[in-house]
């Protein structure tokens, strides 16, 4: 992420050296002509480069390369020396920089640390993840402004050492961008993982959002971002990289408003994305790296064609020669692997040889969606991948995924044995599939272990395994507020337990919670159930804890989680609770709209055949009342909608029957007799008979 750039042009419409590094280590400079990348150097292999910046002194071109690989920053010139190695002593590699003439910021997993000249200046410990870093520069400030993006969905401006204040974003910040790079007004834009952009203007004591950019067609999470006018309208557009593969550029209307001018979706995740001038002078590009390594220019050149008779195409010479040139090279790469391959088979059956491992990277993320209450799963690989097998050992859904291209199949599971599995999928991918999304539900209340197991199309076959916690209440996303007014109830721990201990309970129960323990005594966070807009409060300290909620299902799992990892820990607890009987009647409130929902859509579906046949039997559907023709015309959206949702009428139906058994649970009374009374009420389902069912003693 974020390991290319742009050197300054020399003159004013000449081309733009490419400045990259990669996984191996290698920093390469290289400029095209002619079509033909012309390398300027190239560096020995090293540790993994993990961000790349350009420098130099103020008011000179900012075209010194500095890059940073483990704890280590090294600098070079545009020429390729060396001039810089400075090891910051850090016992976590590096995963964000930023160079601003003689200083230098550094960021760490939690640590924040200020260079100036290669001497240490300021230090900062965050409380969730860093993962970027920029600062702000203007004439209304007196210094630079370090601005920090962290895991907790918070931007933290610090002041020296201090924290100075925080602004809270929509998304956890993956990437920051100086909105103007040449100073000017103090706009910081930003992007989330949940793909989200937006503005913030810094001030001295206080910041202010400009304006956001939601993420309503569900595209990937935001990795780069950068500013450049390719437009030519005189304002700086926004270049966005997204780690699906799609590129975008946003313009501004009359109203200053950002509006999508151009998309592109690429083939695999956009780690770096910049604008300029490379391939050919006075043409400007967006270019952007890959995460397996391909650099990609979309010029603004216009690609001319002549339409001769019919559906004939004649191209231009340049262009000819391009596909001819492209064409030689491709046949060059098949010969090389043909070749790689004999030498592979003789050797493999050589007495003398041995067989290695290959070792391949796996990018892979696993993130919770706001929007349809499911977890998605993307897995990329430098190379083509052969299978997936998909293992889990809690009961989870798998949902449709439109982008998924791989065929699946299900293996039979026996979920009632011990350490047995409830779900074993296979993907079986097309040639050159290098990247895999996948979606799941989970249930609340069961957690245990999802694991992929990775086989690319390498030789000798090799297989990699990545593992993924459910969590009990996996659900629930970490938000910056909650509704004070809801009817709550709460749960009390108390009991001989260290600070720590409790922290890493919570870490086990609910996602998105930093591992590290938070400084100070005591900490609160707040959550939200993506799937029920529920809510908890959870506030603990060394030897006590307190959580709120809503929804009495997710005080019962709390309980019988932390209980269970005390008795673990051998620590006593005394647990006391305070029940709202409010609270349930509020809970079926929030599930009655999606109840209602998907009762009509699966009742609408039950109707889309007998109408069909209605409709070939008298020859149209105008005999139809207005309600049955608009199913009709909808059929195939509401086949697809309801083959998205599997099993989610049985999941509403779950979650009410825990509602009543944990209402009661609280008091003392097992309810398990009544479960088939109320699925009777269900089955001709009346919100009202519902909170009548519920309210009886």
């Amino acid at each position: 992420q974020k390991t290319m750039r742009l050197l300054p042009a020399l003159g004013k419409k000449s081309t733009q050296k490419v400045a990259i590094a990669d996984h191996d280590g290698v920093v390469t400079c290289f400029g095209m002509k002619k079509g033909e990348a012309v390398p300027v150097f190239k560096t020995l292999p090293g540790a993994k480069v993990a961000r790349m910046d350009l420098g130099g002194a103020e008011g000179t071109p900012q075209e010194k390369i500095f890059v940073c690989s483990g704890s280590q920053v090294r600098g070079f010139t545009k020429k390729g020396k060396q001039f810089l190695t400075f090891e910051a002593n850090l016992t976590e590699s590096i995963n964000a920089l930023h160079v601003s003439g003689a200083d230098l910021f550094v960021c760490a997993s939690y640590i924040y640390n200020h260079y100036c000249d290669c001497k240490d200046q300021d230090y900062f410990l965050s409380g969730d993840k860093i993962n970027d870093i920029t600062c702000v520069s203007s004439e209304k400030l007196p210094h630079l402004i370090p601005v920090l993006a962290c895991q907790d969905r918070v931007l933290r401006v610090l002041q020296g050492s201090e924290l100075s204040y925080d602004i809270e974003v929509p998304g956890p910040p993956s990437v920051l961008e100086l909105f103007n790079k040449d100073g000017g007004k103090s706009e910081v834009l930003y992007g989330t993982t949940d793909g989200k952009i937006g503005l913030v203007q810094i001030g001295d004591c206080d910041a202010a959002t400009k304006w956001e950019i939601g993420n309503e067609k569900r595209k990937g999470g935001i990795l780069c971002i950068d500013t450049y006018d390719i437009i030519d309208d005189g304002v700086n557009d926004i270049l966005v990289g997204r780690d699906d593969g799609t590129v975008e550029v946003y313009g501004f209307d009359s109203s200053r408003e950002p509006t999508l001018r151009f998309e592109h979706v690429l083939t695999e995740s956009v780690t770096s994305i910049q604008g300029g001038c490379v391939g050919k002078e006075s043409y400007d590009e967006v270019l952007t790296a890959t995460y397996t390594g391909w650099v990609t220019g979309l010029t603004s050149e216009p690609q001319r064609a002549e339409t001769v008779q019919g559906d004939e195409v004649r191209l231009s010479k340049e262009t000819q020669s391009k596909i001819e040139a492209l064409s030689a090279e491709l046949e060059q790469l098949q010969v090389k692997v043909l070749q790689g391959r004999e030498q592979y088979q003789q050797s493999s059956q050589s007495s003398t040889a041995v067989s290695a491992v290959p070792v391949f990277s796996i990018n892979d993320k696993f993130t919770l969606c706001q929007d349809d209450a499911s977890y998605s799963l993307t897995l990329e690989v430098p190379t083509a991948i052969d299978n997936l097998l998909l293992q889990s050992d809690v009961p989870i859904d798998l949902l449709d995924v439109d982008k998924n291209s791989a065929v699946v199949s299900f293996s039979e599971c026996d979920s009632q044995q011990p350490n047995g599995n409830f779900l074993l999928a296979t993907y079986r991918c097309q040639a050159n599939t290098t990247r895999l999304e996948l979606k799941v539900r989970s249930i609340e209340g069961q957690y245990g272990t999802l694991q992929a197991y990775i086989t690319p199309r390498l030789q000798p076959k090799t297989c990699q395994v990545r593992q993924y916690q459910i969590k009990p209440l996996s659900l629930h996303q970490r938000t910056h507020s909650i509704d004070p007014d809801r009817p709550m109830n709460q749960l009390s721990l108390v009991g001989q337990f260290s600070f720590a201990e409790i922290h890493s309970w919570v870490v086990f129960c609910l996602p998105e919670v930093p591992e590290k323990t938070p400084a100070g005594e005591s900490v609160t966070f707040y959550f939200h159930n993506t799937f029920l807009g529920t809510q908890i409060e959870a506030t603990y300290c060394k030897g006590e804890g307190h959580f709120k909620s809503d929804n009495i299902s997710t005080i019962s799992i709390l309980r019988d989680v932390l209980s269970k990892e005390a008795t673990k820990k051998k620590i006593n607890l005394n647990i006391s609770y305070d029940i709202n009987d409010d609270s349930v009647s509020h809970t079926l409130r929030m599930i009655h709209p999606k109840l209602e929902y998907q009762l009509l859509l699966a009742k609408k579906v039950q109707l889309i055949d007998a109408l069909k046949e209605l409709q070939v039997h008298e020859g149209n559907a105008d005999f139809l009342i207005p309600e049955y023709r608009s199913i009709l015309d909808e059929s195939a959206n509401l086949l697809e909608e309801y083959k998205k949702q599997p099993a989610h009428l049985d999941r509403l139906y779950g979650m009410i029957t825990d509602l009543l058994i944990d209402k009661f649970k609280f008091k003392g009374k097992n309810v398990r007799t009544k479960v088939s009374s109320m699925l009777q009420i269900l089955d001709h389902y009346d919100l009202n008979s519902l909170l009548d069912f519920f309210s009886e003693p």
